[in-house]
């Protein structure tokens, strides 16, 4: 304590550690099977990393790369585009590289938001939204997406709309739910946004992981390309989470804007992996629906092991995260359970009540995730069957 104020500012005091570092930190302690966190446990396609090798021989982004990123990513997330939505960004003024989908979160909401801005943001949510929008000093309005359909109630979502509302923070495939957005849902969003002159800030981090339907950007919609930042990544669909390659896509001035923040946070960063990126955008049409069924089968294999187990299971419709419910062992605090759960049968989860504004709202439920090798699943299962 310096002149009678705490260090951190106020605006993070609330946030403390992650979950994902206390639950993490708790596994690796007790020896339990790490289902929490959400990082695979074996490494994307050999050429790949091959390409991040080659990429460091050849001195290539060994140096600060490019601000807004490597020309051959920039071509490669815009040719991306294309092929799967038919979505046009021109490279050089529509399209930025950022270190992760995180740090393209946190650059949209510090570039884009005004103290006392409002933020609605659906949740449960990822829990850096809520920190980055303190950081911007905006207020975040939650929509609730309620068992066991966790579906967005649009009629409420206009209700929370006001004078002050700046910006719809959305995330599909959602995590933690596993939800995927109907283009009937994205419609009434983006009629919304329109009517009210809102922006939009899409994190979709999950493209290539649906499993129900299919993915559907919300920029491609009338009336939206203007309005909206869209935001991915190269984890979760390449697995390897380590690099941070993530983007950032939108009409010029909002990428400008975004832009402007984001150098003021890393300035750059993954110059070899970047490279490889752009060779991981262009594989075979083969390799996305290959890395999709497999996880499909994963998250029916773990889908039924919870069942088995006792959990109620909402299966979701993309993702790799399968949220429960942990009622039916007469239990309704999950943030305890989860505490207890790795000494109890060595496995790891994360309560989803620390997703959500209002922790009654998620309060008995509890996320696993299936980014795992089969056999440590099965395990998994084994042990989770031991709960009474």
């Amino acid at each position: 304590m310096t002149q009678g104020r705490p260090l951190l500012n106020r605006r993070l005091a609330a946030f403390g550690t992650t979950i994902f570092a206390e639950m993490s930190a708790l596994a690796v302690r007790t020896g339990s099977i790490n289902l929490g966190q959400g990082f695979p446990d074996t490494d994307g396609p050999e050429e790949i990393r091959e390409a991040a090798v080659r990429a460091l021989r050849a001195g290539h982004g060994n140096q600060y790369p490019p601000g807004p990123g490597v020309p051959e990513l920039r071509n490669a997330v815009a040719a991306h585009q294309e092929r799967f939505y038919g979505l046009t960004w021109s490279p050089e003024t529509e399209v930025l590289v950022t270190t992760g989908a995180t740090e393209a979160i946190a650059a949209c909401l510090l570039a884009l938001l005004e103290p006392d801005d409002e933020v609605i943001a659906f949740e449960p949510y990822y829990d850096s939204y809520a920190a980055c929008i303190a950081m911007a000093g905006a207020k975040r309005v939650p929509l609730t997406l309620r068992a066991p359909d966790f579906r967005p109630d649009l009629d409420e979502l206009r209700t929370l709309i006001t004078p002050r509302t700046r910006l719809l923070l959305l995330n599909t495939p959602h995590n933690p739910t596993g939800t995927v957005l109907t283009p009937d849902e994205l419609s009434g969003i983006a009629a919304l946004a329109v009517e009210h002159d809102l922006l939009v800030v899409t994190d979709e981090v999950y493209e290539h992981l649906v499993f129900t339907g299919a993915h559907h950007p919300i920029a491609a919609l009338p009336g939206m390309r203007e309005r909206t930042v869209s935001i991915s990544s190269s984890g979760k669909t390449f697995s390897y989470t380590g690099w941070k390659i993530g983007w950032v896509t939108g009409d010029a001035p909002l990428v400008a804007a975004v832009r402007a923040a984001k150098q003021y946070l890393t300035f750059v960063s993954g110059g070899p992996f970047q490279y490889a990126i752009a060779e991981a955008l262009a594989l075979p049409d083969a390799f996305f629906t290959g890395f999709r069924a497999d996880m499909h089968r994963k998250r029916n294999l773990l889908a039924k092991g919870l069942r088995a187990a006792g959990f109620q299971v909402y299966e979701p419709e993309g993702t790799y995260f399968i949220t429960t419910d942990i009622s039916p062992f007469g239990d309704e605090d999950a943030y305890a359970f989860c505490r207890a759960l790795p000494e109890r049968c060595g496995v790891a989860a994360v309560p989803v009540s620390v997703f959500y504004d209002d922790p009654e709202a998620g309060r008995s439920q509890v996320r696993f995730t299936f980014c795992k090798k089969d056999e440590v699943l099965e395990e998994a299962v084994e042990r989770l069957a031991r709960l009474e």
